[in-house]
């Protein structure tokens, strides 16, 4: 049976063993046997695993979280309190809306990168040329390949004299690579010069783009805000069932009406689930999102502003990203010339500017006055070819003089212009020095007898520079916590010297060393060398997927810049992907964050606004677990030590329309900015939580005293009592939440957050004195006592919510190697480091 062949084991075959092994011939297929083989090796197309969008929405609805807010609406339902019903059903369509849209557009990766490949070829089938649909070839045709052409398939050039290929968005070569006979093109490149014959070796996913793809699909990592939403909503849930359990048991033995007990119990459950948790972090993420793309950075998916946060390693891609994309003359090095400007003149008379040639734009684009040229005619031209490996131009001066000048590779225009002695020796050592550097460099000649004999004028120097606002945008990153790693296709002296100018470190490891083959897994002894390493160099797509991957594997988050398709698989599987401006389809579908300004400068903003963001976050997450541990433990110890409801079954469902909803005001809350990475730290945030709640309980046990005991109150007032003292306290709460500082110090809460806090509290307040029958009422004096009790007490939480960091702080000096200095205190949700799946 015919097989497709591999991309690296066709690059060491003949011409004549490829067409062997694939049972062809020069002369192509019959129509009939390609028809057998495209039902052998299917259609020369990326094949995706189709999922409807109604079972992809539906989904949503199935999982841990889903199925929490879902038993709080049959809990609802079953008691028959439909308004709570409906809205938390509501909130649970909303979720289900919010992720299904951010998953349909990330879901797009596969699409883009179909639109790459070329939609006809044209193929000798039955001794003809003919054109088909590029889906429709198969190992063996053979192809014609010309400029302009997306190669349709990865092939083995056979006839022809050269071709050009732009690979760029493949591999990450800068400028296109010439191809001869023999030599291996890959599906997606795209021919910019030349005309070739090639035999199709590999179709649709066997292909170099197609393991791209493949890539790209298996790609992804679980988000630690999932595991954060999942983890609180356990802990609350578990909570909540045990105590009620407990109540339940109780009272039983208590004789208490069955239906009364069961309805109560139902009520307090779903109170203290949190259904709304979901939806406020989704608009905390959403605004910050919108505050994002004013800053030129395009948010495409939501859960990504809280792994930005914590990103402690920015791998960057080099070239356009890093460096201008530009070819760029370096200083010239002068020897028959009269000087510079007159060396690159004439390179520059032997380039032609309308062939949009990267290195002829950079020779003339290197002349300090463009008019230089007005006094010349170029009366011909030969273009490059990788055979002579140079260009030539004849020209005629302003003097009707004829001349000749050529430009190439240094070994070809030294041998041209017969260099010999210490010119040649001198000639050879700066090619040398030059290449250690990462520099190209053209060889200049002039003839003025019709190419008889040659002058050797001198060597000029070609490079990609760094873009002006690099060097200081990596030391921002630096400044942030974030590590920097270059990613490139070019070669280690390239990445090295780029690496040194940028201040990053020259420690720069080929890609070819750390990964066996074309395998996308780093072997032990690899991944130290990975994480330790300034940059990497010769790296292909799987290479970038398999160190982005590896650094996850040991802890890190990981942030990955990328533009072509070629870095789409690393895109997908780091915790943020960012195609930068410019950056393909492929590219932009993959990416988290979309940056639609040049640079990296915008990332640093971006990480900014993420950990803010994350601030908000984290105080909404404590405060949410402070609620549910005060509410279900004052209630259940209350009702077993009292054997009385401390408040009412509507009481429960008002605190959660005064404290809940208002609560989205928290994502315009304004924050400190934390100089370094910040990640989930469940243990710290459930025991500060859990501290404040039962200090809350204490609280509020103290007020039930004073006035069952102190008031003597009738048991109608102490559950209004009791209520009044729960909604003011909520927000309270929120406040000392909200900072691992005193909750007195900068920043302070922002207008919205605080103005409907107190809307939210007045009304509440406002609701006991006339409570329209619904309660009953107490009076001013009570409110009065009620909230200065509240206001005394949120200085005891905040004293021990500062105690609880501290106690943190001393017995957790880990993970401050690259979070920070030790003497620093440690930030209260800095260290979550887990390995990643």
């Amino acid at each position: 049976m015919i097989k497709s062949i591999d991309s690296q084991q066709v690059e060491k075959l003949g011409i004549d063993d490829v067409f062997k092994q694939l049972g062809s011939t020069p002369q192509g297929l019959a129509s009939a046997e390609a028809q057998q083989r495209l039902t052998q090796f299917g259609r020369n197309a990326l094949e995706e695993k189709k999922i409807s969008p109604l079972q992809r929405f539906l989904s949503y609805f199935w999982g841990p979280i889903p199925w929490m807010i879902e038993i709080a609406a049959i809990l609802s339902a079953l008691v028959q309190h439909w308004d709570d019903f409906i809205i938390i059903l509501a909130l649970l369509i909303f979720n289900a809306v919010i992720g299904f849209w951010q998953e349909f557009k990330a879901a797009n990766a596969l699409d883009a990168l179909k639109n790459q490949l070329a939609l006809k070829a044209r193929v000798l089938r039955d001794g003809q040329w003919r054109e088909v649909d590029a889906a429709e070839l198969v190992p063996g045709d053979v192809i014609r390949l010309r400029l302009g052409d997306i190669i349709p398939a990865d092939t083995k050039l056979v006839e022809g004299q050269y071709l050009a290929v732009d690979q760029s968005a493949l591999t990450g070569e800068s400028l296109p690579v010439n191809k001869k006979p023999g030599e291996v093109a890959y599906s997606g490149s795209v021919a910019k010069q030349g005309e070739m014959i090639a035999v199709v070796t590999a179709t649709g996913g066997d292909t170099f783009f197609g393991k791209t793809a493949k890539l790209v699909e298996d790609a992804g990592a679980v988000s630690h805000f999932q595991k954060a939403v999942l983890a609180i909503g356990d802990y609350l849930i578990y909570l909540s069932l045990a105590l009620v359990a407990v109540l339940i048991i109780v009272q039983l033995f208590r004789h208490a009406p069955l239906l009364d007990l069961v309805q109560f119990a139902l009520i307090l459950t779903v109170a203290s689930i949190p259904v709304a948790m979901p939806a406020v972090l989704s608009v905390t993420m959403a605004v910050g999102a919108l505050a994002l793309s004013k800053k030129k950075a395009i948010v495409s998916r939501l859960q990504s502003i809280e792994e930005m946060a914590g990103v402690d390693i920015l791998c960057s891609d080099k070239t356009g990203t890093l460096t201008q994309n530009k070819l760029t003359l370096g200083e010239p090095a002068v020897f028959q010339a009269t000087d510079a400007q007159a060396l690159i003149l004439a390179a520059a008379l032997a380039s032609k500017a309308e062939d949009k040639d990267a290195i002829d734009l950079a020779v003339i684009g290197g002349l300090s006055d463009a008019k230089a040229l007005d006094g010349y005619t170029q009366t011909g031209f030969t273009p490059f070819d990788p055979v002579s490996k140079r260009t030539e131009g004849q020209i005629k001066g302003a003097e009707g003089k004829a001349f000749r000048t050529t430009k190439g590779a240094p070994q070809v225009i030294m041998e041209l212009a017969s260099l010999s002695g210490d010119e040649a020796t001198r000639a050879n050592q700066l090619v040398d020095d030059f290449a250690a550097k990462g520099y190209r460099t053209l060889g200049v000649a002039r003839s003025d007898d019709e190419g008889k004999t040659w002058t050797f004028l001198g060597i000029l120097p070609l490079f990609d520079p760094p873009r002006e606002d690099s060097a200081q945008t990596i030391r921002h990153a630096i400044e942030h916590g974030i590590e920097v790693k270059m990613v490139t296709g070019d070669n280690v002296a390239i990445a090295r010297e780029i690496a040194g100018q940028l201040g990053m470190g020259k420690n720069i490891q080929p890609a070819t060393e750390l990964f066996v083959g074309d395998s996308a897994n780093a072997p032990p002894d690899a991944a130290e060398r990975i994480e330790k390493a300034d940059g990497f160099a010769q790296v292909f797509p799987q290479h970038k997927y398999g160190i982005v991957k590896t650094l996850q594997d040991r802890g890190h988050l990981v942030a990955m810049t990328g533009d072509g398709v070629n870095d789409a698989p690393a895109l997908k599987q780091a915790d943020v992907g960012i195609a930068v401006s410019g950056a393909t389809d492929a590219a932009r579908a993959a990416a988290d964050l979309i940056l639609t300004a040049p640079g990296l400068s915008t990332i640093v903003s971006a990480v900014e606004e993420a950990r803010r963001i994350f601030e908000r976050m984290n105080s909404y997450a404590i405060y949410r677990i402070v609620e549910t541990i005060r509410i279900m433990f004052f209630v259940v110890l209350a009702m077993i030590v009292f054997d009385f409801y401390p408040i009412t079954a509507i009481m429960i469902i008002l605190l959660a329309f005064f404290n809940d909803l208002p609560i989205m005001a928290i994502a315009y809350d304004n924050t400190w900015l934390d100089p370094k990475p910040v990640r989930w730290n469940m243990h710290r945030v459930l025991t500060v939580s859990t501290v404040l709640g039962l200090i809350g309980v204490v609280e509020t046990f103290g007020l039930l005293w004073i006035a069952r005991e102190w008031m003597h109150l009738s048991i109608d007032q102490i559950q209004t009592f009791i209520f009044l003292k729960l909604a003011v306290a909520g927000h309270l709460t929120l406040f000392v939440a909200r900072t691992h500082k005193p909750f007195w110090s900068r920043p302070f809460p922002s207008p919205l957050l605080l103005w409907s806090a107190i809307l939210t509290k007045v009304l509440a307040t406002l609701f006991v004195l006339f409570p329209f029958g619904l309660i009953t009422p107490i009076g001013w004096s009570d409110v009065a006592l009620i909230w200065a009790y509240c206001i005394v007490w949120i200085f005891i939480e905040d004293w021990a919510k500062l105690a609880v960091y501290n106690r943190f702080n001393r017995s957790s000096p880990r993970h401050r190697s690259f979070l920070g200095n030790l003497n620093t205190p440690l930030h209260p949700h800095a260290d979550l480091r887990k390995p990643r799946t």
